[in-house]
């Protein structure tokens, strides 16, 4: 390598540290992996709230939000227990509990402790009650509510076998199939639950409404991407960004980047239309999402990231696939066409070789520093300071993830 290459490569890797260095100065989160050595945290005031440099809130500093918003789901989970909608049967009643608890509480919970880290710095310098905060909780809960509904009918559909270090839910020997009506329920607590909260705030209409198209545009895009995987097997040379993007946009962007930031902005009092800057860039930041979670998918430890990835046994439109299409010459696409999309071990390893040959890892290395600096760009071109504090949380907890 030559001195001027030396020179480039060096300038290039210092402006990436000072956008990560910069970005991670600016933040004031919840950060999972903050360590004990810190300095004793400044404090802001949030009327009884109290927000510090560590991400942790609390009445008197004797807690913290994530913790209370952990609680809240006992809350929650019995009120639906306890609902009188259906005259249910001990028995029934015992199904529910445990199929709840299998599948909402068993996840990272960031979709959720997202909406509360939005409203916290929409709410930035004014009181926010307990009765306000717990409201939060319960859309933050929704939000996973919906996440396990998500995953559970996904998993079904993929045939998969571990979710969240454990086996799926439908596999268990006593649920199979009845996992089905299993994900309804879940969803249908979601109403249960707005309803029983909000129908009378001034945003009920409002909040039913984004729930209501978020969970078409979230269906609509699994149609996508199932078309795309039953219709694969014959066309895989027909897979190309711009059709990976437009599952990805709907199938997860929506639901588990924009839907808490919108309720959110909605809990606060403003108004959605106001803020379509501020969907664009969630949208992107989740597209650079699911490129990750292909990734992993294919190179990451099963036991790190709580599930086996099955995406080349189940032909699946990833951003890998598109990657090494674009990238491979005749003799490597023959490959990828007859193995690509079958279920033995020899075959998944052809293509995962042939993966490696194209230099995947360094290619999506290339991409995600693309990703973040068009993403820092975006997010500081906002001129509301809580919008840029708000991408910037999410941002910061996917950056470079590894699970």
């Amino acid at each position: 390598m030559s001195s001027s290459q030396l020179k480039t490569e060096a300038c290039g890797g210092e402006q990436q540290r000072g956008l990560e260095h910069e970005l991670e100065e600016k933040l004031l989160l919840h950060d999972d992996d903050a360590g004990g050595s810190a300095p004793p945290p400044e404090k802001k005031h949030y009327g009884g709230w109290r927000r510090r440099h560590d991400g942790h809130e609390g009445v008197g500093g004797d807690d913290d939000y994530r913790e209370r918003f952990v609680r809240a789901y006992d809350r929650l989970r019995d009120e639906l227990l306890a609902d009188d909608s259906c005259e249910l049967t001990d028995e029934a009643r015992r199904w529910l509990a445990q199929m709840i608890d299998y599948n909402v509480p068993g996840g990272k919970l960031n979709r959720g402790l997202s909406v509360i880290d939005s409203y916290l710095l929409l709410r930035q310098g004014s009181e926010v009650t307990e009765d306000e905060f717990f409201l939060a909780c319960v859309i933050g809960w929704c939000v996973e509510w919906f996440q396990a509904c998500a995953l559970l009918l996904d998993d079904i559909m993929d045939d998969s076998h571990t979710r969240r270090d454990h086996i799926c839910w439908y596999r268990r020997p006593e649920v199979g199939l009845r996992g089905i009506n299993d994900g309804i329920l879940l969803k249908c607590h979601i109403a249960r639950l707005i309803k029983k909260y909000f129908r009378e705030k001034s945003y009920y209409i409002d909040i039913s409404e984004l729930w209501n198209e978020v969970a078409l545009q979230t269906s609509l895009g699994q149609m996508l991407d199932l078309i795309s995987t039953h219709n694969g097997a014959d066309e895989l040379a027909k897979y190309n960004i711009e059709g990976y993007r437009r599952i990805v946009k709907y199938k997860t962007s929506y639901y588990s980047f924009y839907l808490p930031v919108a309720c959110a902005l909605l809990l606060s009092g403003a108004k959605l239309e106001n803020f379509s800057e501020l969907r664009d860039i969630l949208i992107e930041m989740g597209i650079y999402f699911q490129a990750q979670d292909d990734y992993l998918d294919c190179f990451a430890d099963p036991n790190t990231i709580g599930k086996i990835g099955t995406d080349i046994e189940d032909h699946k439109c990833s951003w890998l696939i598109v990657q090494a299409l674009g990238h491979a010459d005749l003799n490597q696409i023959e490959v990828l066409l007859k193995n690509y999309g079958k279920k033995d071990s020899t075959s998944v390893s052809k293509v995962k070789s042939t993966y490696s040959t194209l230099d995947l890892k360094d290619i999506f290395s290339e991409f995600e520093d693309r990703a973040y600096k068009h993403l820092v760009t975006s997010i500081e071109a906002q001129h509301d300071r809580a919008v840029q504090e708000i991408l910037k949380s999410f941002l910061k907890k996917i950056h470079r993830r590894k699970k």
